[in-house]
Parts: structure tokens; sequence; C-alpha cells
């Protein structure tokens, strides 16, 4: 089953923090057998649909994998897809986060501010490579949502504690019990975050063909 419209305002918390998908009106059953998509009308949300999709109107179980590496940056910028009221060079997410590469020493100024630096820069450019695999323009270089859920897994148990300017204490530098504290309050906040990504992205990649067709028969009154 292929989502076709994931997005950040259709993912859900509960008291815990934990994610659930929620509006699946526009959910298709996904390609079967020898076929590698499924012909239909472009629909969506501008921002979060696959170019590939937009340009041909096929429907492949890659097209909510590139949705997915939109929201993961949207998760590290605190930015929307698309924001009209910012600087006409700053409206586009992805068309922004181009000037910022992943591995370059301006990188961290993509981050979202309202973190106050509370964050490990290296699980962050780390988050973004995954986040540009899924974003790759031919929908055949893209991962499987399972190979994400395993790569996001992977990150949750490396994460390691980490400023964002990635320097560590020496033997000669004052110890500041704060702020080693907020460094381990933000690497497992960190860890928080990733498991929960995870999650999310076995939920885009996890829906049953008998799980779609139970919430397709409840929708009829």
């Amino acid at each position: 089953v292929i989502y076709r419209d994931f997005k950040s305002s259709n993912v859900l918390l509960n008291e815990d923090f934990k994610p659930k998908l929620s509006d699946f009106g526009l959910a298709r059953e996904g390609p079967t057998g020898e076929h590698t998509h499924v012909s239909t009308a472009v629909v969506g949300t501008y921002g979060y649909a696959a170019p590939d999709y937009i340009e041909t109107g096929r429907l492949t179980t890659k097209s909510d994998v590139w949705s997915f590496g939109v929201v993961l940056y949207e998760i590290l910028t605190g930015r929307r897809s698309l924001e009209r009221n910012r600087p006409r060079t700053e409206q586009k997410l992805l068309e922004w986060i181009k000037h910022f590469p992943v591995d370059s020493k301006k990188f961290g100024m993509i981050m979202d501010p309202r973190l106050e630096n509370q964050y490990s820069l290296s699980a962050a450019r780390e988050i973004a490579k995954l986040a540009d695999t899924c974003l790759m323009k031919s929908a055949k270089d893209r991962p499987k949502m399972s190979q994400v859920v395993e790569s996001l897994k992977q990150r949750m148990h490396t994460s390691d504690v980490g400023s964002p300017s990635e320097k560590s204490y020496g033997d000669d530098e004052p110890i500041d019990s704060n702020k080693t504290g907020n460094q381990m309050d933000a690497s497992a906040s960190s860890r928080r975050r990733i498991a929960h990504l995870a999650k999310l992205s076995e939920h885009v990649g996890g829906i049953s063909r008998r799980g779609f067709m139970v919430m397709q028969r409840a929708k009829v009154p």
C-alpha cells in the first residue's frame, strides 16, 4: 500500500510522543506481480510529492520514500517544505538546503534554532545523508522503506554524545557540570528522536493490504 500523501501534518503524537499516521484517504494499493508502478491522477500536497510521480503520474513504492526524506529535513530544520512568508530564496525547503551541503562547515546553519545547540551535529549529518538518499531524483536510486528503517535503527544505536561543534573536553579544561549534563540530555533526546523516526518509517512502509482494506471499509457508512 502506498500512502501517497505522507507529510508532517499527517503525523500525530500520543502522550509518549510516539508517532501515528492519520488520513489514509489518498492511500492506494501498490503494484503487484511484475508491475513496477500503478498509473493514477496526481494528488497529494505540493512540496511532498516525488518529482517522478508529478511528471508521469506513475505511483511506485519509492514515492513515499521521497516524502519521508522531506519530513526528515523538516525535523532537522524546523521548517515546512514550503513557507511563503520567508524571503524568496528560502521559501522552498529543498532548494534552500542546497546552499548548506551536509559535509560542509555551513551545514549546522540549517538546524532548528529552537534546539538551542543541544544536539549532536554528527547525528544530524547522518540523518541528513539518509534524507538525501530518500530524495534521489531517480526512484530506482532511493532506498526501500525497510532499508530506511534499518538505517535509522543503526543510527540510534551508534549515536554518540557530541556538541554541535563536535568538540570534546580536554583534560586541562574545567568541566562545567551543567554543560555536560545538557550534552547528555541532548544525546538521550537525539536517540529518542531517531527511535521515533524509525517507528514512523515502519508505519510508512508497513501498511498491509489487509489493513488497508479494513480502513477502506471503515469509511463506508
